[in-house]
C-alpha cells in the first residue's frame, strides 16, 4: 500500500521546460522527504514532457492536459489530483532556495492546526541573478491572527505565490481558484483563507520568484492590465460578502474602506497613480449599484472615496479642489467628522489652518500604516 504524502507540490507548466529542471531539483533537495510532485503540463508545445519524465523519482507524477486549460483550471486540476494534506503551488519558473524550507513549514503547521497557510518573502530572480527581496512583511517569524493579516491583504496582494503552502482543508472549505479572476485568484483565496485561519509568516526569504517575458504575471499585466486592475474591485466585494456571511463586521468595514481607497485611486487616474486605469464617476456608480444593494452602504463608501480624494488634493496644495471633495464627502455622510473639520479649516483657517489640515492628513497616513 502506497504511503500518502504529507505535501503535494503542484507545478503548473506551460512553455517553461527550460526552467522546470531547476524547480524540480529545488524540491527534491528538501530535507523533508514525504511529498509528491505533480507536474501539470498544460499542453505545452516545448520539451516539458522530456524534462518531466527524465527524473527517476517515484514521487514525481507527470500529467499532461489533452488541451490547454488555462492556468487557473490547471491549478484546480492539480489540486483535485493531489493527495497531501498540505498543498504547495509553485510555477515551473520559480524555485525553493532553502533545503530546510519544507521541514520548517510542515513542523509548524503540524503543531499549529489553526494555521491555514505558511508563506515567506522571496528573493527575486532577474536574468538568472538574485536582485532584491519581495514580499517582506516583518523581520520576525510570526503567526498572524487571520483578521489582522487580512487587514494587510486588503491593501493588495503581498504574498509571493511560490512561497505559500496551504492546508488542504482551506480549499475544501473555501473552494478552489475562481476562473473569472485570472490575475487575482490567488489574492482572493489568501483573503478567504485568512477569514477562517491563522497565517504563519517566516521572515527568511526561502524561495526564488523569477520574472521574464513568459512569466504569467508579466503576461497578464502587459496584455490584460485593465482586467487585472478591475479584478481588484471584484476581490474586495467578494471578500466583503464572505465576511458578511460569517458575521465578521470588522472585516466588512475594512473591505468597504479598502474599496473606497481603490475607487479614489482610479477616479484620480493616471495623474497620481501610474497603475490606475482611470474611472469616471459614472463607472463608480455603476460598480457600486451592481455590487451593493444597500443605499446606505453605497453612500458610506462614496463619502470615504471623496474624503480620500480631498486628502490627496490637500497634499498637492489643490485647496479649492480639496474643499469641493470634502463637501461631496459630507453630502454622502453628514456624520463624517474628519471631512467636516478639514472643510471648516479650509474655509476659515487661512494659511495656518491649511497647514493644520495637512498635518491631520499626515497623521492619518501614519496611523493607517
Amino acid at each position: 500500500m502506497q504511503c500518502r504524502p504529507t505535501v503535494s507540490f503542484i507545478v503548473p507548466c506551460y512553455n517553461l521546460a527550460h526552467y522546470l529542471s531547476e524547480c524540480i531539483q529545488s524540491i527534491l533537495s528538501q530535507t523533508y522527504t514525504n511529498f509528491e510532485v505533480l507536474i501539470m503540463d498544460d499542453c505545452s508545445p516545448d520539451d516539458t514532457r522530456y524534462i518531466a519524465t527524465s527524473f527517476c523519482d517515484p514521487r514525481i507524477v507527470y500529467i499532461r492536459n489533452q488541451e490547454n486549460l488555462g492556468h487557473l483550471a490547471n491549478y484546480n486540476k492539480g489540486i483535485s489530483a493531489s493527495r497531501g494534506r498540505y498543498i504547495w503551488l509553485i510555477s515551473a519558473d520559480d524555485r525553493l532556495r532553502s533545503s530546510s524550507l519544507l521541514d520548517r513549514y510542515v513542523t509548524l503547521m503540524d503543531n499549529q492546526p489553526t494555521v491555514g497557510y505558511s508563506c515567506c518573502p522571496a528573493m527575486k530572480l532577474e536574468g538568472g541573478q538574485e536582485t532584491r527581496i519581495e514580499g517582506c512583511l516583518t523581520t520576525r517569524d510570526t503567526i498572524f491572527d487571520g483578521q489582522t493579516f487580512l487587514r494587510i491583504l486588503l491593501k493588495g496582494n503581498c504574498i509571493i505565490a511560490a512561497s505559500g503552502m496551504v492546508r488542504r482543508d482551506c480549499y475544501e472549505k473555501c473552494g478552489a481558484f475562481p476562473l473569472d479572476l485570472p490575475y487575482s485568484g490567488d489574492w482572493f483565496l489568501w483573503c478567504l483563507f485568512a477569514l477562517q485561519y491563522q497565517i504563519a509568516y517566516f521572515a527568511e526569504p526561502m524561495v526564488n520568484y523569477r520574472t521574464h517575458e513568459l512569466s504569467m504575471t508579466n503576461y497578464l499585466m502587459n496584455h490584460r492590465s485593465a482586467l487585472a486592475l478591475k479584478e481588484g474591485f471584484l476581490v474586495l466585494w467578494r471578500v466583503r460578502r464572505q465576511a458578511q456571511e460569517v458575521g465578521t463586521d470588522k472585516v466588512v468595514r475594512l473591505c468597504a474602506m479598502s474599496l473606497a481607497s481603490l475607487y479614489a485611486r482610479h477616479l484620480i487616474g493616471g495623474r497620481y497613480e501610474s497603475w490606475a486605469y482611470g474611472m469616471t464617476e459614472e463607472d463608480m456608480e455603476s460598480s457600486l449599484t451592481a455590487e451593493c444593494v444597500d443605499q446606505a452602504d453605497r453612500d458610506w463608501i462614496k463619502a470615504r472615496t471623496w474624503k480620500i480624494i480631498g486628502d490627496r488634493n490637500l497634499s498637492m496644495n489643490n485647496l479649492a479642489a480639496a474643499a469641493i471633495c470634502y463637501k461631496r464627502a459630507v453630502r454622502y455622510d453628514n456624520a463624517l467628522a474628519s471631512a467636516w473639520l478639514k472643510l471648516l479649516i479650509l474655509r476659515t483657517g487661512g494659511a495656518r489652518g491649511v497647514d493644520f489640515a495637512r498635518g491631520l492628513w499626515r497623521l492619518r497616513k501614519v496611523a493607517v500604516k
